[in-house]
């Protein structure tokens, strides 16, 4: 199932390999028979890398590889050689990654580009040889540098999905449906509440060979900031949305009251997501007749000081109707 190959939360444990102890060693040939020290620096230890990679859209490829584990770095050698540095593991990710400490719960960086590469656990560094410690006064230093301790450290992947506009509302509000109409997308359909378990996204055609791309993310609930229902794993996914496309029935007994409610969740989550540009959708209006429609749409346009510019759009993904202004008035709001 499509649903079970979507991944957006691992917890990995990463170790690192330890760095190559410096060597001690004094030059010696068939002509010198008490040289200097000569000998040569460890190896670092073997780094574990994320990089990110534009291909991938899951996690899925790390759930079930709990420890990663790189290889140590070989020590110093005579004659100033340097150990062979440890071979770094690099686990591939997909764009929109952030790690978080398993610990503290702090996020540490975040994979947003194409090939780029971030250290997750540091290897140990190499021991130095003992040809550093020479002096004046020590001149035949037998000691060197110790290698140092690779690290072992649990830490959490999550993916927040990249997409240009994300639909928000409560369940069974037909986002699914929406998205099925206007891409190609085939997100699974039903008549009861969270139907939608994992992110689906679609690529929207739009005029002259243009696209966007459009996120249906599980339905949100009253709370969700406090982790009721999918919570935190569902709102942590509209953070990286151009825009939001609030998706509220034309049945529901007070249409601005649950925009508002919805609105309420984002702030509580997070205050930087009222900042992104919104649009307020009015869905399933096959269900009601032309007159019904005009008292509804009246009432709207009452609460205009309360949308504070928010376009508004009344569409049904049953019988298509709206379905290209809505379109259009997406486009319009990323174009801006």
């Amino acid at each position: 199932m499509a649903d079970s190959n979507f991944v957006d939360y691992v917890k990995i444990c990463g170790r690192s390999g330890h760095g190559g102890a410096g060597a001690v060693h004094f030059y010696r040939d068939k002509k010198v028979s008490k040289g200097g020290p000569d000998g040569g620096d460890g190896g670092r230890g073997g780094h574990i890398i994320l990089r990110g990679n534009k291909q991938l859209w899951t996690l899925i490829h790390l759930k079930y590889r709990k420890h990663v584990i790189a290889t140590d770095g070989g020590n110093g050698d005579r004659q100033l050689m340097t150990g062979a540095n440890g071979k770094d593991e690099i686990l591939e990710v997909p764009l929109g990654t952030i790690v978080r400490d398993f610990e503290s719960g702090k996020i540490e960086f975040e994979i947003s580009n194409d090939g780029e590469e971030r250290i997750l656990v540091p290897g140990g560094r190499g021991g130095q040889g003992n040809n550093h410690f020479k002096s004046p006064t020590q001149q035949n230093p037998r000691f060197a540098q110790p290698g140092g301790e690779g690290l072992e450290i649990w830490k959490v992947l999550e993916l927040k999905v990249l997409a240009d506009v994300g639909l928000v509302g409560f369940p069974n509000a037909g986002k699914s449906t929406l998205l099925s109409v206007v891409s190609a997308a085939k997100p699974e359909i039903a008549n009861y509440p969270f139907t939608t378990l994992v992110p689906n996204l679609g690529i929207v055609r739009y005029r002259e060979n243009q696209s966007f791309v459009m996120a249906d993310i599980p339905g949100i609930i009253e709370g969700a900031h406090e982790g009721k229902g999918l919570g935190l794993r569902f709102l942590r996914h509209i953070e990286r949305n151009s825009a939001l496309l609030f998706v509220v029935p034309c049945d529901t007994s007070d249409i601005m009251k649950e925009y508002k409610t919805l609105l309420l969740e984002l702030e509580k989550h997070n205050p930087s997501l009222l900042d992104k540009k919104r649009i307020l959708g009015i869905s399933k209006c096959d269900m009601m007749d032309d007159e019904l429609l005009g008292e509804m749409k009246k009432e709207i346009k009452k609460s205009a000081s309360k949308l504070k510019g928010v376009p508004v759009v009344f569409f049904s993904s049953a019988s298509h109707k709206g379905i290209i202004e809505l379109v259009d008035t997406i486009w319009n709001s990323l174009d801006k």
